[in-house]
């Protein structure tokens, strides 16, 4: 398997080719990028960071805004988390187009770091959850009961995300939405589908085989997060995390969704396919995640090591 790159550092694409001995002696060194917050990465990444080093391959953790990062000296960039990203998302994607060896690529991380996406992905036949938007200069008016989430449609780790239960909460939720407005984002208004409480979510992680295809890896049950408004903290650990089974329903939908994906499947590392029960009991999507996700490799046997092969097929 050889790495294909396009002009002007474009997206990186798997296919199968002879590769020579004296490429592979070359490229060993790989940066798994990280934030300030988790400059020794988050801790879901020891293992593909200790499975690369079993292979022979030298690792940094590197943080995506460190002036004095040298991304020319890695043979690749792996995203992992840089969730400090989202009020610098301008900056974020400024440097992820500098960066020559990045996965996933620069154009993938544009359309998956809002949102709006699912509106993309809706209009091709996917079954995502309903959702209003609100663009800054807009309004929104409470106009149904039950539990409803109000969150931006950029952000990260449930950062600035809420649950209220309406009328009751209705000005707190209306509140939400207006302090979103005025700092100039997007809100997006779904409701709070009550099988997250149940049966959970499920959670479908997809690393490439030897031809660049999305093959399914592992899934999680991340059970309930929301318990009321928003309280402006970020703890990524806060989720309960299971392993998981994924019904045949869920992987025929997981598949859906990232057929529905405008980019090349060749050009991706991993892809997160984040389910949930509708009210008809068939699965919808809550998000798909291109950029930064966990992918619980801690879970799963072998996780970690199916990726860190991904990962030297690449090299």
């Amino acid at each position: 398997m050889a790495l294909h790159v396009a002009p002007e550092h474009g997206p990186l694409i798997l296919s199968t080719s002879t590769t020579t001995h004296a490429t592979r002696e070359q490229a060993s060194r790989v940066a798994l990028v990280t934030c300030d917050l988790f400059p020794d990465l988050w801790d879901d990444d020891f293992p593909l960071r200790d499975a690369l080093r079993a292979r022979s391959i030298e690792v940094d953790a590197v943080r995506w805004d460190d002036p004095d990062a040298d991304w020319d000296v890695y043979d690749l960039a792996i995203l992992r988390s840089p969730w400090d990203y989202v009020p610098r998302r301008d900056a974020f994607l400024a440097w992820a187009r500098r960066v020559p060896r990045l996965l996933n690529p620069a154009d993938v991380l544009v359309w998956n770091t809002d949102k709006r996406y699912l509106h993309d992905l809706a209009s091709t036949g996917v079954p995502v959850t309903p959702t209003t938007y609100v663009a800054p200069g807009g309004t929104w008016t409470p106009s149904a009961s039950g539990d409803w989430v109000v969150k931006p449609t950029i952000s990260a780790g449930s950062q600035d995300t809420g649950r209220y239960t309406l009328p009751a909460q209705s000005s707190l939720a209306t509140a939400h939405v207006e302090r979103l407005l005025e700092a100039g984002r997007t809100a997006m208004i779904q409701p709070y589908l009550s099988a997250v409480d149940t049966a959970g979510e499920t959670a479908l992680m997809f690393f490439p085989d030897a031809t660049g295809r999305l093959m399914f890896s592992h899934a999680v049950r991340k059970g309930p997060m929301l318990t009321g408004p928003d309280e402006g903290e970020i703890d990524p650990g806060s989720e309960e995390i299971t392993a998981r089974q994924p019904s045949a329903a869920e992987l025929a939908t997981a598949e859906k969704v990232l057929a529905a994906i405008p980019f090349d499947q060749g050009s991706l590392l991993y892809a997160r396919v984040d389910l949930i029960p509708g009210p008809d009991g068939d699965p919808m999507l809550l998000e798909l995640e291109l950029t930064e996700p966990s992918l619980f490799l801690r879970t799963a046997p072998k996780a970690a090591e199916r990726l860190a092969d991904a990962v030297v097929a690449l090299l």
